[in-house]
């Protein structure tokens, strides 16, 4: 963390400078924009386009751009609807959450390749002239100035740059940048599991439907994408070694195993480099701000993949951030004490949703893991199966949230045509 100093390096000056260009950044500086603050994006990156993000945009999510006048432009792009999710266990279905009963302008999950929704949003926020976005920039320190950190410096590809800033925020992903600059640190809650994504063909005769396929030992998540599935291998925590040691083969047979009607076309996955690895990591920071800094969305709190709830966490967390962060950045007003309101408003709903996930770990998912024998169906899924109102309480919970956040943040009158 460097002291503020003159430099030669370019310096450009906002009123909030964002870092990390995804779901929590971009919404961010979208919503900021909207009301008039000027703001900057710094994402690393030269595009949005990396592989196997969470792709599942929720109902809070689509009830948020309904909101913002975006949905139905939105809806324009290519998507798939997930009405209901259902699960495997053994050859037995098990409908799992049903979302047609929400009271929301889009009562299904919107499954949207995440460089799609990052796209739109940032196409949708470069009308606001106060909105800035700049890719390739990766800050590599925050400027601190009489104990307030006032703002950031990044390489970029036209060398250094110095930003000023009356907020910084951190929205730079579970390893996170600013917040490690910043001396905030993350509690572990621990995680059993870690998780191997990977693509495979889809036909038009498979199902149409989001499914977890839990057989002896093996959980195995399938999400359409249209002309392929995106499958996610869960995995005990550390595993990844011994599997490839065993062999690609074994693994093919594996994942035919766990889904038998892509059998004809595991042989797609033809060498490792087509098995990405996501190390699963629950966190959170006891303290998300100091003085002059803020970290939101994966960079205050990582989240497991149970639910494929971390992108609309992120999203619910830069709503809240906007509505109540925009007004004290136009009028030059900002305290530390509105960032601890961010938090007090934010933690609750993290900390529940992070409890929940744990307990699905700990007692479904690495109980599987460990089997070795056929899988008794759990009292919990028969009620699902035998009560269809019982799937609107995980429809619930994974689609909405606890405590949705609304558009609260004013209007400014800056957007171009």
């Amino acid at each position: 963390m460097d002291e503020a100093s003159p430099c030669n390096d370019r310096t450009q000056r906002v009123q909030c400078c964002i870092a990390g260009g995804g779901p929590a950044g971009v919404m961010l500086g979208f919503l900021l924009a909207r009301a008039g603050v000027e703001v900057l994006v710094l994402e690393k990156h030269a595009d949005f386009l990396r592989d196997f993000r969470g792709d599942t945009v929720h109902p809070s999510t689509l009830e948020i751009m309904h909101e913002l006048g975006l949905l139905d432009d939105f809806l324009k792009r290519p998507h798939q609807e997930a009405r209901q999710i259902t699960g495997y266990i053994g050859d037995e279905k098990i409908p799992i959450a049903d979302f047609t009963h929400l009271k929301s302008a889009c009562p299904f999950v919107a499954l949207m390749p995440q460089w799609d929704f990052l796209n739109f949003l940032a196409q949708k926020a470069q009308l606001y002239p106060s909105f800035h976005l700049m890719m390739q920039a990766n800050v590599t320190q925050l400027t601190k100035e009489k104990g307030r950190i006032v703002g950031v410096r990044a390489e970029t590809l036209d060398g250094p740059l110095a930003v000023r800033a009356e907020l910084v925020i951190g929205a730079d992903g579970r390893h996170s940048t600013v917040r490690r600059l910043a001396d905030l640190v993350p509690l572990s809650l621990g995680v059993p599991i870690d998780v191997l994504w990977m693509r495979l063909a889809r036909r038009p005769t498979d199902p149409s439907q989001p499914l977890g396929r839990f057989s002896r030992g093996q959980i195995l998540i399938m999400i359409d994408r249209g002309d392929y599935w995106q499958c996610a291998l869960v995995i005990a925590k550390g595993a990844f070694g011994r599997i490839r040691q065993d062999g690609l083969a074994k693994f093919r047979a594996t994942i035919a195993n766990a889904a038998p009607f892509v059998r004809d076309r595991v042989d797609e996955l033809s060498r490792w480099d087509d098995v990405k690895l996501l190390t699963v990591t629950v966190d959170r920071l006891r303290r998300w701000y100091r003085c002059g800094v803020l970290c939101i969305g994966d960079s205050a709190h990582a989240m497991s993949p149970v639910g494929g709830v971390g992108i609309n966490l992120a999203i619910q967390d830069a709503v809240a951030t906007a509505n109540l962060l925009a007004v004290p950045l136009l009028t030059g007003k900002l305290t530390t004490a509105d960032l601890a309101r961010v938090q007090r408003r934010r933690e609750l709903p993290t900390r529940i949703i992070q409890r929940l996930q744990i307990f699905v770990q700990n007692r479904v998912l690495n109980p599987v893991l460990a089997s070795r024998s056929d899988l008794a169906v759990p009292r919990i899924a028969r009620l699902l199966q035998r009560y269809p109102v019982l799937r609107r309480i995980p429809a619930r919970i994974i689609g909405v949230g606890i405590r949705p956040e609304h558009v609260r943040s004013p209007e400014s009158t800056g957007a171009s045509a």
